[in-house]
C-alpha cells in the first residue's frame, strides 16, 4: 500500500500510517504536478490546501480513499470520487472542542474589542473610553448549524449565561432540547440574536446565504462570527452593514479568498481576523491526524470506515449493535444474486424485529455490495454500490415491517429479474451466529458459509441418500444438511454444506437423480 500526504500532517499520525504502509510526503503541489503523481498511490490525505479536482480522482488509477484531515470537505470533489468507488473520510470530531473554542474567543475579543485595545496600549496610547465593550451575559447567541462543533459553542455559552437560539434543518427538536437550545427558523436567529455564529458547511445553498437582505433584517449592534467557511457571508454586504453602523463587528477565521488580500473588511479596525485557526490546537493536530490515519488504513484494509462521508453515516455505538448484521446482509446478498438467473430489475429489503429499530441504510448498501460484487468485473464497495445499482436499472426498495413473529430480527431480500422472483432471508442466533431461515418459501437452518449445494427437488425417499452416495465417491464431505418443505410430498429444499467445489460434472450427475429439478453451487 502506498499513500500520498500533500499537506502538513501531525507526526503522530504520519508515524501510524508508516506502520502499515509506504508514505511519501509532498506539500505544495500544484493541479498539474498532483495529477502527474497519483496515479501511483492507494491513498491521498490532505487538509485544506490540496484541491482534489475530478481531473486528480480521474488519474488516481490506484486511488481507493482520499483522507480529509480535518471536518469539510469543500476541496474535494466528492462526485467523482463516488463515481469512481472511492472512499471520501474526514475527522470531524478531532477539532471540535479546537473550532468551538476559538468561536468563542472571537466573540469574546469582539465584544471587548481586545484587539484594537491591545494594539492601541503597544503604540503607547492609553485611551479606555474609546474601547468600551458590552457583556454577552444574558445576551442571544443564535448559532447557525447545530453539528459538533454548533453543538459544543451551545455548552460553552449556557455557562456564560447566554439565551441560545439555534437553526438546523436536520436537527431534531428533542436533540435541540438535549443541548438546552431552542430550535427555531433561519429568520428567528437573523431578527432576534445579538450574536450570530455560523457553523453550517458552505454549499451552493449556503453561499452567500447572509448577505444584503439579511444584514438588513438584523438588530442594530449585531456582532457576527464565522468560524466554519469563507462563502457564507457575502463579504461585500458585511463591509457595507459595519460602514453603515448597523452590525457593530465581526470575527472572522475564514474567507472567500484565503488569504483575504482584496476585501474591503481588512480596512475596518472592528473586524477581527485570524488566520484560518479553527484547529490550530496541538491537541486538534495529533487528533485529526491519528483519526484520518486509523480511517484510512481501516479502508484500504476493506473494513467499514467511521467517518467516510460519501457512504451511509453511522456512529459507533450503533456500528458496535449492527456490525454482525452487516456481515449477514452481505451473504444474503451473495446467496441471492447466485440463486437467480437473468438480470436482475428489482432488489427489496425487508427488515424486522430489532434490526427494524436501527438505521438500515448501511444495510442496504451492503446487500447491493453482496449482490453486485460476484457478478461485475468492476471493484464494488460501500461508496459506488447504489450507483452502480442505480447506473444499472436496479430499483432499490426498502421496507422496515416492525416486531418478528419467530426471529429478535430478521432480514429478507426479494431479487427479481423479468422471469423469476427469489427471496432469502436470514438472522442471528448469538452475535455472531449468522444463519439463513428461509429460501422462497421454505424453512431452514443453514450456516452461511463456504461451498454450499442448495437443490430443489420432490420430496420423497431416497433423493437426499442417493445426493450424498454421489458427493462421497468423489471424495466431497458434507458438513451439514437443512431440508425445508412446505407438504409431503411436495416440493422441497436442501442446503448442504460441503468442504471442497463441487465440478460441473458433479452437478450434472446430481440433476440426473431422479426428483431433483435444479441444483446450484454456491460459494460464500
Amino acid at each position: 500500500m502506498k499513500i500520498l500526504i500533500t499537506d502538513s500532517l501531525s507526526k503522530d499520525g504520519t508515524e501510524l500510517l508508516k506502520k502499515e504502509a509506504d508514505v511519501d510526503v509532498a506539500t505544495d503541489l500544484s493541479e498539474k504536478e498532483l495529477i502527474m503523481r497519483i496515479k501511483d498511490y492507494d491513498a491521498l490525505i490532505i487538509r485544506s490546501g490540496t484541491q482534489v479536482t475530478r481531473d486528480v480522482i480521474n488519474a488516481g488509477r490506484r486511488l481507493k480513499v482520499i483522507g480529509r484531515a480535518g471536518a469539510g470537505v469543500d476541496n474535494i470533489d466528492v462526485e467523482a470520487a463516488t463515481e469512481r468507488g472511492i472512499i471520501v473520510l474526514n475527522a470531524p470530531e478531532g477539532n471540535t472542542v479546537s473550532a468551538a473554542e476559538h468561536a468563542i474567543a472571537m466573540m469574546m475579543s469582539l465584544s471587548k474589542n481586545i484587539p484594537p485595545a491591545n494594539e492601541s496600549v503597544k503604540r503607547g496610547e492609553w485611551t479606555r473610553s474609546k474601547f468600551m465593550g458590552v457583556e454577552v451575559r444574558n445576551k442571544v447567541l443564535g448559532i447557525i448549524g447545530l453539528g459538533r462543533v454548533g453543538a459544543e459553542v451551545a455548552k460553552i455559552a449556557h455557562g456564560l449565561e447566554m439565551h441560545i437560539l439555534a437553526y438546523d434543518p436536520f436537527i431534531s427538536v428533542e436533540r435541540a432540547e438535549e443541548l438546552g437550545v431552542q430550535l427555531v427558523k433561519i429568520n428567528d436567529i437573523i431578527s432576534k440574536a445579538d450574536f450570530i455564529t455560523i457553523h453550517a458547511p458552505l454549499t451552493k445553498e449556503s453561499h452567500h446565504s447572509i448577505g444584503k437582505k439579511e444584514f438588513q433584517q438584523m438588530r442594530d449592534g449585531v456582532r457576527i462570527i464565522n468560524c466554519a467557511r469563507g462563502g457564507i457571508i457575502n463579504e461585500k454586504a458585511l463591509y457595507d452593514a459595519i460602514k453603515s453602523g448597523k452590525v457593530a463587528g465581526a470575527a472572522l477565521d475564514v474567507f472567500e479568498q484565503e488569504p483575504p488580500r482584496d476585501t474591503p473588511l481588512l480596512e475596518l479596525d472592528n473586524v477581527i481576523m485570524t488566520p484560518h485557526l479553527g484547529a490550530s490546537t496541538r491537541e486538534a493536530q495529533i487528533n485529526v491526524a491519528v483519526s484520518v490515519a486509523e480511517n484510512v488504513i481501516d479502508a484500504l484494509k476493506g473494513e467499514l470506515v467511521r467517518n467516510a462521508v460519501n457512504m451511509p453515516a453511522i456512529k459507533p455505538d450503533v456500528l458496535a449493535l449492527i456490525k454482525p448484521y452487516l456481515t449477514l446482509a452481505e451473504k444474503l446478498g451473495h446467496l441471492s444474486v447466485q440463486l437467480i438467473d437473468g438480470r436482475i430489475n428489482t432488489v427489496e429489503a425487508i427488515y424486522s424485529g430489532e434490526v427494524a429499530e436501527r438505521d438500515t441504510g448501511l444495510l442496504t448498501t451492503t446487500i447491493l455490495k453482496g449482490i453486485l460484487d460476484p457478478i461485475l468485473s468492476e471493484p464494488v464497495n460501500f461508496v459506488n454500490a447504489p450507483v452502480i445499482a442505480k447506473n444499472r436499472g436496479i430499483k432499490v426498495i426498502e421496507h422496515k415491517v416492525g416486531a418478528s413473529e419467530d426471529f429478535t430480527g430478521l432480514i429478507t431480500i426479494v431479487v427479481r429479474t423479468a422471469d423469476e422472483e427469489k427471496s432469502v432471508a436470514g438472522t442471528l442466533f448469538g452475535k455472531n451466529d449468522a444463519r439463513i431461515v428461509r429460501i422462497d418459501n421454505y424453512r431452514i437452518d443453514a450456516l452461511p458459509s463456504g461451498y454450499m449445494l442448495i437443490s430443489r427437488h420432490i420430496d420423497k425417499p431416497g433423493i437426499i441418500g442417493r445426493v450424498g452416495m454421489i458427493l462421497g465417491k468423489n471424495n466431497i464431505n458434507i458438513a451439514g444438511m437443512q431440508v425445508g418443505r412446505e407438504s409431503i410430498g411436495g416440493e422441497a429444499v436442501m442446503v448442504l454444506n460441503v468442504d471442497s467445489p463441487v465440478s460441473d460434472k458433479i452437478l450434472k450427475q446430481i440433476e440426473a437423480v431422479d426428483g431433483i429439478l435444479n441444483i446450484k453451487l454456491v460459494v460464500l
